[in-house]
């Protein structure tokens, strides 16, 4: 076989798919465990809709998270001259015809179909007629009026299609324009593309793209199609579910390597194994493992996902990558004298870098509020505690873990108080919350005078 060439696709018509980095994915992966190429297309003949933005947003978010194409991506947009001289290929072979059918003629034959309760589709009506070209024809494909296309998917085995059930698609619009169809053909072959992998949702096109392959004498291809992304209801991936682009996890603050994962179990799974960066992915994914079904995007399991990989980095790499982060919400990592402790402490305590980093927040600057339901439940019978602990805390000569600690266990025990009595009052002081590292190292982020101002405050504001 010659090399393995995949294409990903995608119209410039809004920012990146997290279904469309799925399938870029897939391709990427298969090229390259064939040693391969991985290439992009932009088709972006939809004048309308297509920008120069979201094309620009689609190329740099591939290369940002990885998955860079191989050779300078091509654009639809540019080629019309090939598809034209294809065209006219398929016109002197003899496999097109031109059609004059007017809207209002294509709607009666539809509704006359669908009335005797057959499938509505071009009934080839023009087919023999011999027309011309003129303003007002189409160019249609005269596909086949028997027989099958069997296309052998490497997900979901021989998938038959009756060929009287195709209807003639249009090459050309009246306008000289060509039609998605045509040019996708074109251009795969032009392309050297071995290899097409795209969504389920395109089934229904490969039989017509291969009666344009077969019209043109251009070699077949291997096709996978895989399963739809679905959200939790079962219904295709939309913005009532979660976010949908690419962008916005991102910016929420999940590492490109857990979101690739997180993507490429969608559909996929290998054995008991859960963890993958790209070269796992490269080593161990195989595409005829994908399932039919559709594949139900859980954020649960990405956040789960982003807790190992971050966890994965070196504390070094984990400041750099927090920092932005920190950044959006005024905080300078390097303002605080012990960050590199605090933030190992705190790099596991929430699972995406945007979280942590607004975690990190009441060690940074004061507290604007306190978590009403902690403080319901810990501080409802009154401050003495608060009262007791401030004063105590004033005595401590050397502030430091230990010295704090034996302390907080000596109050505690004299008292006969649980250890959340004593511990979650302090902690909802000095971060607004409950959640914080163990209570001395917590006191010890704070120089001593703070710490008795956070306290008193908090008494203060419950008074």
């Amino acid at each position: 076989m010659s090399k393995v060439v995949t294409r990903f696709a995608p119209s410039p018509t809004g920012t990146l798919h997290i279904g469309g980095v799925r399938t870029a994915l897939f391709n990427y992966i298969y090229a390259k465990q064939n040693n391969g190429e991985f290439l992009v297309r932009i088709e972006d003949t939809d004048r309308e809709r297509s920008t120069k933005a979201y094309e620009k947003n689609i190329l740099d978010t591939l290369s940002s998270i990885g998955l860079s194409p191989d050779k300078k991506p091509i654009n639809q947009s540019e080629r019309n001259d090939i598809y034209i001289k294809a065209a006219e290929q398929i016109i002197a072979s003899g496999d097109a015809y031109w059609c004059d059918c007017s809207e209002e003629d294509l709607e009666k034959m539809r509704n006359q179909q669908m009335a005797d309760g057959k499938k509505p589709m071009y009934d080839g009506r023009s087919r023999r007629l011999g027309l011309e070209r003129s303003s007002k024809t189409v160019l249609r494909l005269a596909t086949p009026e028997d027989g099958e296309i069997v296309v052998n998917d490497m997900i979901r085995g021989e998938i038959r299609f009756n060929n009287a059930e195709l209807d003639d698609l249009i090459l050309l619009r009246s306008d000289g324009t060509p039609t998605y169809h045509l040019c996708n053909v074109v251009d795969d072959f032009e392309q050297g593309v071995t290899t097409v992998i795209r969504g389920e949702d395109h089934i229904s096109n490969t039989p017509r793209q291969i009666h344009i392959q077969n019209a043109l004498g251009y070699p077949a291809l291997e096709y996978a199609h895989l399963p739809l992304v679905l959200g939790p209801d079962k219904k295709r991936l939309s913005k009532r579910h979660a976010a949908t682009s690419l962008e916005e996890y991102k910016d929420m603050g999940y590492l490109d390597s857990a979101i690739l994962n997180s993507l490429a179990r969608l559909g996929w799974s290998g054995g008991d194994k859960e963890v993958f960066y790209i070269d796992d992915l490269i080593k161990d994914f195989d595409i005829k493992d994908v399932q039919k079904a559709g594949a139900i995007f859980d954020i649960t399991k990405l956040d789960w996902l982003n807790a190992q990989h971050l966890s994965h980095l070196s504390l070094e790499s984990f400041i750099e990558h927090i920092k932005p982060f920190a950044k959006k919400i005024n905080i300078d990592i390097n303002d605080h004298q012990n960050a590199h402790l605090l933030i190992a402490s705190m790099r596991t305590s929430e699972n995406t870098l945007f979280d942590i980093a607004k975690a990190l927040r009441p060690y940074f600057m004061d507290v604007s509020d306190y978590d009403e339901k902690a403080i319901e439940r810990f501080l409802s019978n009154g401050t003495k505690n608060l009262e007791d602990i401030c004063d105590l805390l004033e005595t401590i000569d050397e502030w430091n873990e230990e010295q704090i600690d034996l302390l907080l266990k000596e109050y505690q025990t004299n008292n006969n108080l649980k250890v959340p009595e004593v511990n979650q009052p302090i902690r909802i002081a000095l971060t607004g919350s409950t959640k914080s590292p163990s209570l001395g190292l917590t006191l010890t982020f704070f120089d001593k005078k703070e710490a008795v101002s956070r306290i008193r405050k908090l008494k203060s504001f419950l008074s």
